[in-house]
């Protein structure tokens, strides 16, 4: 690879797992890219539901749950890494009109052009008393890969991407996120082959 070309950015990018990729965690998923730099990669897995809901989750952390919109909503496998601690996608909360840049949370991570993904048990204790944001995607862990990782899967063919539309996020039956991610780029799942080849 020559040195001037640009590094890829896919920052507030979906990573769609080609058929070919049989990893217990990644087959068959949308990763939601929190975080791309030349450092490497973070990201949270959108439809790959844990065995646990968020009203059981919010009873493990003693916190009642006063949003009966969330309660029967899965939490989900976000990836390998950390698999004992929360993490919360949401839409971008702010902390005062005054200062748009200021998050609400403790701990928060705002994906340019995106979301924030929250790691400080503020979020949840906002969610507890029926405040906080209105769109939310829980995890359990996340997916990272170091310095130049993802850019080798995909050089092998490992993944698909493509700009992330938050619809497919909050508002797609879980079942229904990987072909809808697909179909952001016109395809469907028949249409992807999985022999690794190169047109």
């Amino acid at each position: 690879m020559s040195g001037d070309s640009a590094p890829i950015n896919l920052t507030n990018h979906f990573l769609i797992a080609m058929p070919g990729l049989e990893d217990a965690i990644f087959s068959k998923s949308v990763v939601y890219v929190c975080e791309h730099s030349s450092r490497g990669a973070l990201g949270l897995v959108i439809n790959k539901p844990a065995d646990i809901k968020m009203a059981a989750l919010f009873d493990k952390v003693d916190l009642p749950l006063k949003r009966a919109d969330l309660s029967d909503s899965p939490v989900f496998q976000g990836g390998p890494v950390q698999t004992e601690r929360g993490f919360v996608l949401h839409e971008p909360i702010f902390a005062a009109q005054d200062k748009p840049e200021e998050s609400l949370y403790a701990s928060t991570m705002t994906i340019p052009g995106g979301l924030e993904m929250t790691t400080s048990k503020d979020v949840l204790e906002a969610l507890s008393t029926g405040a906080g944001p209105r769109k939310v995607l829980v995890s359990l862990g996340y997916s990272a890969w170091g310095e130049g990782q993802l850019e080798t899967e995909l050089g092998e063919n490992s993944w698909l991407t493509v700009d992330a539309d938050q619809a497919v996020i909050f508002d797609t039956p879980v079942e229904q996120r990987y072909d809808k991610a697909l179909a952001l780029l016109g395809l469907q799942a028949w249409m992807i082959s999985t022999q690794a080849g190169h047109a």
